[in-house]
């Protein structure tokens, strides 16, 4: 598919997207981070917890907190495919504060068992979301964007290293985690049943 096919029809399924999340969230928002006071002292604690080495949370990183949606100032240059994953990566993450509410998705998120290192609830929350991203991935760039080395070494590393505070150190486990996940997800386009409908990668 040429890149402009790609990014007409992303444009508008993203506008769907923010349709149907809007019907499911009402109060759903966008904001950008850099003009945001919570989003700063997020950004100097990581900086601190992370010894420095966590320093592109208002620059690359989207975050949900409640009903918001915390972007960074390049949102609006973003690739409409780019954009559309990233959506389905943080409904994923609202609908897990749904289930467990603002306060008991905030403290599983960032204490148990351990607020760094060792982070299961963050890391089993994290890798819902990413699988989805994945999934999304696939459909609109194919399955073979999966199975690229640096991909994995990318997933490996968000997980194991400071952009999370190193919620799962265990490089293998997240490995093979990915490792399964794309083996699904492959198996489930070439079936014909992914979640968000037919790939398109190959139109």
């Amino acid at each position: 598919m040429a890149p402009s096919t790609r990014a007409s029809l992303a444009l508008a399924a993203e506008a769907r997207f923010i349709d149907e999340l809007l019907r499911e969230f009402p109060h759903f928002r966008i904001v950008y981070k850099n003009r945001d006071s919570l989003s700063n002292a997020i950004d100097v604690a990581l900086r601190v917890l992370s010894f420095g080495r966590q320093d592109r949370y208002l620059t690359q990183y989207r975050t949900v907190i409640g009903d918001t949606l915390y972007v960074p100032d390049t949102w609006d240059h973003t690739p409409p495919v780019d954009r559309l994953i990233c959506l389905r990566h943080e409904r994923v993450h609202l609908r897990q504060r749904r289930r467990y509410g603002t306060l008991g998705m905030a403290m599983l998120y960032l204490f148990v068992p351990l607020p760094a290192g060792c982070a299961w609830f963050r890391a089993r929350m994290e890798w819902e979301a990413y699988v989805e991203t994945l999934r999304a991935t696939a459909e609109w760039y194919g399955v073979d964007a999966l199975k690229t080395p640096s991909l994995r070494a990318e997933m490996v590393q968000r997980f194991a290293g400071p952009d999370y505070l190193w919620m799962w150190p265990f490089r293998a486990a997240v490995g093979r985690w990915f490792d399964v996940a794309v083996a699904e997800i492959e198996g489930s386009i070439e079936r014909g049943t992914a979640s968000e409908g037919p790939s398109i990668a190959d139109e």
